[in-house]
């Protein structure tokens, strides 16, 4: 409970909502040549989901002049995407975005990096974690679920997440000190791939993010329990995902959100900073981002400067602090 307890308090503090306006001269600086946007995860993910859909709205509205095209970089739970850019020093056509990996896989791999080698652009949104299980299971509720882990045999439950040591893998141990039973993790390179396991009945649940299981959700295959937030999603659009309650409401006392970010390499102008912001803003302001928020339930949080390197910099004391206390700190 302890690690529980942990997420639904600290997270709840680290959660900033805000905005912060486009600096004057973020138009007096534009990108020459192709823009590299680097995922640092695999594809059919809510990160793979989000670059592309941000690629296709750019080049429908021409938002910018030149082109912009998506690389998928995630060996090493995301450390490939992160170390190249790291490397790229000075490189203002290359940006990256951001999950939780971005604290998570430097102190689950030993991989020198960290967030603060990077250049930090902006914070797009929130995204939610949703308890999940196949459409035939018997379990109705989050409790239901729960009370049959703790009758069952430790690891008799498998639990399917992106990565290891990852946010999923965080909540999974954070269900585990809940029910007083270990769950087998299965780990997959992205979120589609893991919400197609559930879908197959391979494993027993997941937690996957709404973005990445809402067409099978909405296909009949998938169930949701709850969600991992203080609050119920309050997205509008087809899914009703204000209908499903929260974990702490189905006596699961556990939240966890996780960023969708911006940053970009070490040693860019401010200038080149200040134009992705406004070149973010202006993606935020067209009506395929506001369907994209309500399709992914998302938390529209959006923040840039002081602000945002605030809200990195206190999530990245939380997550050491979790990821000491579920024991996944790689080994000096």
């Amino acid at each position: 409970m302890k690690l529980a307890k942990t997420l639904a308090t600290a997270l709840t503090t680290v959660a900033i909502f805000g905005f912060a306006a486009a600096g004057p001269s973020w138009a007096e600086w534009k990108p020459k040549k192709t823009v590299e946007f680097i995922i640092p995860a695999g594809t059919g993910g809510g990160a793979d989901q989000m670059a592309r859909m941000i690629q296709g709205v750019i080049q429908k509205h021409q938002l910018m002049d030149q082109p912009m095209v998506v690389i998928n970089k995630s060996g090493g739970a995301g450390a490939e995407g992160f170390m190249d850019v790291k490397g790229s020093a000075g490189n203002e056509h290359k940006i990256i975005i951001t999950l939780s990996n971005l604290f998570t896989t430097p102190l689950a791999t030993g991989v020198p990096f960290s967030w603060e080698d990077l250049t930090p652009v902006s914070m797009l949104a929130l995204d939610n974690f949703v308890l999940w299980v196949n459409s035939s299971s018997p379990y109705q509720s989050a409790k239901d679920y729960v009370d049959a882990v703790k009758a069952g045999a430790d690891s008799q439950f498998k639990m399917a997440g992106t990565g290891s040591k990852q946010e999923d893998q965080i909540v999974t141990v954070a269900i585990e000190q809940v029910a007083g039973k270990k769950l087998t993790y299965v780990p997959f390179k992205g979120g589609g791939d893991v919400a197609k396991q559930l879908v197959g009945g391979h494993i027993d649940s997941t937690v996957n993010n709404p973005i990445e299981a809402v067409s099978f959700w909405q296909a009949g295959n998938l169930r949701p329990l709850c969600v991992f937030a203080a609050s119920r999603i309050e997205a509008q659009g087809t899914a009703k995902w204000q209908d499903i309650p929260t974990c702490k409401e189905a006596g699961v006392g556990i939240e966890y959100q996780m960023l969708r970010g911006i940053f970009m390499s070490p040693g860019v102008s401010q200038e080149a900073v200040d134009y992705y912001v406004g070149l973010f803003q202006k993606v935020r302001e067209t009506q395929e981002w506001k369907d994209f928020m309500a399709k992914g339930a998302f938390t529209q949080t959006f923040l840039s400067g002081d602000e945002y390197k605030k809200w990195v910099a206190d999530a990245a004391v939380l997550h050491k602090d979790l990821m000491t206390k579920a024991g996944f700190i790689a080994a000096n």
